[in-house]
């Protein structure tokens, strides 16, 4: 099957791509480069520019008419540049995503697998959430994946299109064979700053929030293997028709390993796999930072077959390694 997958320059993206391809899937490129870099397309077949162009999206359609689903990861994701730019998120993550599924509905292309966000969910005494656990995005970025997911069940009500929205909980790691990662110089998410910090990038890892409702007083999460996060999608396209139909116009999934992890927890297996200590400082947390959940899996595994199969020290492993290997990729070296 040709797939489009919207943002598929970007870190994540670029990772599902080459999932579909090693499925024995095409996968059709539409990103802006805003902010995924050029060299993670590689030879793939690619469209510059953006989800909200419609005229570009005719042609797309046009030139391959065969496409069988859209994955829309495309999306700006930094929750404190979020609070900063509320606009910017509503007008690139809201509006853009708008105009993306109508234009889709319009062509035909009915099949639309969506990214969404763990950040949607409500705090839970247990921190366990499941897909009908209550709700309550704390930030712009929240907020705005929250709105699309309302957005394609109304849609998907009143039309054609069908959707799978799939909530992720915290990616790590890299792409197998360390083709893509982490992109960004200078990333917000605790992995990146830890990976920054053992490697001298920054004097100190810094944990924001210390007297959090967790067992040690930091935020928790489900961190999950970005290369299983990108089978997860390739699953979801094969088995598309299974999951939505008339009845069922649009379906939420979960996408986690299905435990906790806080970030004290996280620090020690880090190091554990690093192989040294890494410098530490305490803060407040951040405006916006979410206590934390991690995902039941439950519907996954039943729905799409698929369990998370890599470990936090997979990830941890990877990203290292992906770190040490980036300014080769992005020509930065």
């Amino acid at each position: 099957m040709k797939v489009l997958v919207t943002g598929g320059a970007g870190y994540i993206g670029s990772t599902t791509a080459k999932a579909l391809e090693r499925a024995g899937h095409v996968p059709v490129v539409l990103d802006s480069l805003r902010t995924g870099p050029r060299a993670f397309v590689r030879d793939r077949i690619f469209y510059e520019g953006d989800v909200a162009d419609r005229v570009l999206l005719r042609r797309i359609v046009d030139e391959h008419p065969d496409l069988g689903a859209v994955i829309h990861m495309a999306a700006r994701i930094v929750v404190p540049e979020s609070i900063a730019q509320p606009a910017a998120y509503y007008r690139a993550n809201v509006s853009a995503s708008l105009d993306l599924f109508d234009e889709l509905d319009a062509l035909g292309l009915h099949r639309v697998v969506f990214s969404s966000s763990a950040a949607v969910y409500a705090p839970t005494a247990s921190f366990e959430v499941d897909e009908s656990s209550p709700l309550a995005p704390a930030s712009p970025y929240a907020r705005s994946k929250r709105m699309m997911e309302e957005v394609l069940q109304d849609l998907a009500a009143a039309s054609g299109l069908r959707a799978v929205v799939l909530r992720y909980f915290n990616p790590i790691g890299a792409d197998p064979e360390l083709d893509s990662g982490v992109h960004l110089p200078e990333p917000s998410h605790v992995m990146g700053r830890l990976v920054m910090a053992a490697r001298g990038e920054l004097d100190a890892f810094t944990i924001t929030g210390t007297d959090l409702p967790t067992r040690d007083g930091t935020g928790l999460r489900d961190f999950v293997h970005v290369w299983d996060l990108a089978e997860a999608h390739v699953r979801a396209v094969e088995r598309f028709d299974e999951l939505v139909d008339d009845s069922r116009p649009s379906v939420v999934i979960n996408l986690g390993t299905g435990a906790g992890v806080t970030v004290r927890e996280l620090l020690t297996a880090f190091e554990a796999v690093h192989g040294s200590p890494v410098p530490v400082r305490e803060a407040e947390a951040r405006p916006g930072d979410a206590v934390g959940a991690f995902a039941n899996v439950d519907r996954a595994v039943d729905l799409l077959g698929w369990k998370a199969r890599l470990g936090l020290e997979d990830g941890i492993d990877s990203a290292l390694r992906w770190a040490a290997r980036r300014p080769e990729v992005l020509g930065t070296a």
